[in-house]
């Protein structure tokens, strides 16, 4: 997969629109968590050295289509000016004449952000008059929001289609560490995939399982596996609807000689709650009365062997229910072992990025993705609309 990537413009005396990913946690008007930003100030600091000015676009919370104040981008410029070092203009709207206005104003070196593309409806219905008006704003257009590419938005998708556009450095990070997982990964190439449903995994499962040597299947969804291959499962979470799928990409796995992982010891507790006391359950089975919480530490061991002469590694979903502190073990176990092995690593999906950076291994992982939904999208082998625009 070969993009278009922001080095091939000429940028000297541009305008160029970029839609970023500022969508930031916001606590009583302070952005508690930057990293968004941050990932994007690359590719911002690049266009900006070129002699271009700018224009940022970047949804903001939900706000439905409806201009609400609680939504608005003032938090998020604030903080994206403080890590910028220069003065970022904030336009008091989307549309209208007092923002096509100052985008005109604009001179080589100065940052406008548009307020919350989502104040419109027509933003996420790719409306093509509301990209239009968008694409007005610059001469060049740049994507580096990998967070919404898996939407086809008036911002991600739309514009594309009226301006020469292009990838920034994000974007083709992301492709670059993603791409080869679906298309000729290194061998060993070993998932790990967790998180509570199996109706959520299923087709990263099948879509990795064309690739891989070697699938681990923790957290909850694990459960549904062991039902299906005749284990006691106690009061452990279980989706009886996806028995049959769960059985068939078993017997998919085994065809393909993949081999599966699933937990061989547990722990577990009798009721889901922070304040629940953990058991060991040093079998496969979980007694009636328990339910599974985390992987117990022989898992552990089977996982990081597996990760022992893996040079391709990929994890999505954690092992347990990390949020609670005493399970969190197995979750972090797998965290420092992928951080120790020599392998190509990528990590992808909210749960799994957060447990990364709660045990601070984030500078030890190949490549963090930044975006949830769409890591998980394209490890499913889906189409991506945002980065489809921005193919050679």
């Amino acid at each position: 997969m070969e993009l278009h990537t922001v080095k091939e413009a000429d940028l000297k005396g541009k305008r160029v629109l970029i839609r970023v990913d500022f969508n930031c946690p916001v606590k009583n008007g302070v952005v508690t968590d930057p990293t968004r930003i941050k990932a994007a100030l690359p590719t911002i600091n690049y266009i900006l050295s070129e002699g271009a000015s700018l224009v940022i676009m970047t949804h903001f919370g939900r706000p439905k289509g409806e201009k609400k104040p609680e939504f608005s981008l003032l938090p998020v410029k604030n903080e994206f000016e403080k890590l910028l070092g220069r003065p970022v203009l904030l336009a008091p709207d989307v549309l209208g004449k007092e923002v096509e206005d100052m985008v005109k104003a604009l001179k080589p070196g100065e940052v406008l952000m548009l307020e919350n593309v989502r104040f419109y409806k027509e933003e996420e219905k790719n409306d093509p008059e509301y990209a239009k008006a968008l694409a007005s704003y610059g001469d060049v257009y740049v994507n580096d929001a990998f967070g919404t590419a898996h939407r086809a938005h008036a911002s991600t998708e739309g514009v594309s289609h009226y301006l020469p556009s292009y990838a920034g450095f994000l974007i083709e990070k992301e492709v670059k560490y993603m791409a080869p997982l679906l298309e000729n990964p290194e061998h060993p190439f070993v998932a790990i995939i967790g998180g509570s449903k199996v109706s959520s995994k299923i087709t990263v499962l099948e879509s990795l399982a064309k690739t891989c040597d070697k699938i681990v299947i923790g957290g909850g969804m694990a459960y549904t596996f062991l039902k299906v291959q005749g284990h006691k499962i106690g009061k452990s979470l279980v989706e009886d609807d996806f028995l049959e799928t769960a059985s068939s990409f078993l017997e998919k796995a085994k065809e393909k000689n993949v081999e599966v992982i699933l937990p061989v010891d547990h722990v577990a507790a009798k009721e889901f709650a922070e304040t629940a006391e953990p058991v060991a359950v040093d079998s496969v089975d979980i007694p009636d009365d328990l339910m599974g919480m985390d992987i117990g530490p022989k898992t552990v061991k089977l996982i990081t062997d597996a990760l022992k002469d893996a040079k391709n590694v990929v994890w999505n979903g954690p092992m347990g229910v990390f949020e609670f502190a005493q399970f969190a073990k197995g979750t972090e176990m797998v965290a420092k072992a992928l951080a120790d092995s020599d392998a190509v690593s990528v990590v992808g999906g909210g749960d799994s990025v957060a447990a990364i950076n709660k045990f601070g291994l984030a500078d030890k992982i190949s490549h963090v993705s930044t975006g949830g939904g769409a890591s998980l999208e394209f490890l499913e082998g889906k189409t991506l609309p945002g980065i489809k625009a921005l193919e050679k």
